[in-house]
């Protein structure tokens, strides 16, 4: 079921300071940290239900777009999808509400297909006594507002995580909820997807990817394995062989990003110390990770949307470090490669 919604703009204009979290007035951060990176503003954008977490981000036709899910909990029957809309980042309103009676609606993620529509995929895990536990969709939208009903996509019980589009072409990993390995699917709609590679990796307990292509159409996959090291993956066209890499810790809700100069920078739930969403470097050649800046983050949080607007990184994630486990978007800017010693 697809609600559209008309309420006011809801906007928490509150900025934070890094390391130390602090009420301000949308004041920024100038202290770069070892890696590079400065914070030059955090806010949360949205806290209406108990729970708000795993984001995507967009920006559409000069409008940023942030999906998550709202829920009771992190684990709850009642996940539905929050779509919200921005002309500036600042003030956001909803756009959209996803739902469903049969399962809890999870994971969403944001692209824009080659014929300039949205593109929304995630996954239902599925109410007993449904035999499967998991279901991937897809719905699709020409304005952001209205959405078509839910086209199953994949395999049951094989979580399609994000989808990336190539060349007209549609990419995306689904890892087993009863299997323990991944299977990489195309499509050349975005509705129809068949299988390209059927057992793509099965060691340890692989999950959660972020796909990413090279101008030579080179993929790279960053994936989040439980409780071992994540691991960076590499194949050329047509994407049968693979080679991974460890990125030397174990990451969470991982995504990645190719800068215009070529530089890779993934996003991620980190483990040791204190649990935090990081932004760090992608080595393309050894596969290794190196943090370079942690959000104002801790406890349930990450699952990250990255978008390079203006010379600037825009993070979505979400955190439990304040009241509740909200949405929140921060600004980055990232040093020049030479500064960043990439």
């Amino acid at each position: 079921m697809v609600q559209r919604v008309f309420s006011g703009a809801f906007v928490l204009a509150i900025a934070f300071l890094a390391p130390t979290i602090s009420r301000g007035d949308d004041k920024t951060d100038s202290a770069a940290n070892e890696g590079g990176m400065q914070l030059l503003e955090v806010r949360r954008i949205w806290n209406d239900a108990p729970h708000n977490a795993f984001t995507d981000l967009v920006r559409h036709h000069d409008r940023w777009w942030c999906v998550f899910r709202e829920g009771e909990a992190h684990v709850s029957p009642d996940g539905a999808l929050r779509i919200i809309t921005s002309a500036d980042g600042k003030e956001w309103e909803s756009a959209a509400l996803i739902t469903s009676p049969h399962e809890d609606l999870r994971d969403a993620k944001l692209t824009i297909m080659p014929d300039d529509q949205f593109m929304l995929s995630g996954a239902g895990a599925l109410h007993k006594p449904d035999p499967h536990t998991h279901q991937s969709y897809a719905w699709f939208s020409g304005n952001g507002y209205d959405w078509s009903d839910a086209v199953p996509v994949g395999d049951p019980d094989y979580w399609l995580w994000r989808v990336t589009w190539n060349k007209d072409v549609c990419y995306g990993i689904g890892y087993g909820t009863k299997a323990q390995n991944l299977r990489l699917y195309r499509s050349d709609d975005g509705r129809d997807f068949t299988t390209l590679v059927e057992n793509l990796f099965d060691e340890g307990y692989p999950n959660e990817t972020s796909i990413v292509f090279l101008p030579d159409d080179t993929a790279l996959c960053l994936l989040r394995r439980d409780p071992l090291n994540g691991l960076l993956g590499q194949a050329k066209p047509p994407y049968k062989q693979w080679q991974w890499q460890d990125v030397g810790q174990q990451i969470g809700g991982p995504h990645l990003i190719r800068l215009p100069d070529g530089r890779l920078i993934a996003a991620v739930r980190l483990y040791d110390k204190n649990v935090r969403t990081a932004l760090g470097w992608i080595d393309e050649k050894t596969g290794k990770f190196t943090e370079a800046l942690a959000l104002p983050s801790g406890g349930d949080s990450s699952y990250p949307g990255l978008v390079w607007h203006d010379d600037v990184l825009w993070v979505s994630y979400y955190s439990s470090h304040e009241d509740r486990t909200s949405i929140y978007l921060a600004k980055v800017k990232v040093p020049p490669a030479s500064a960043s010693g990439e």
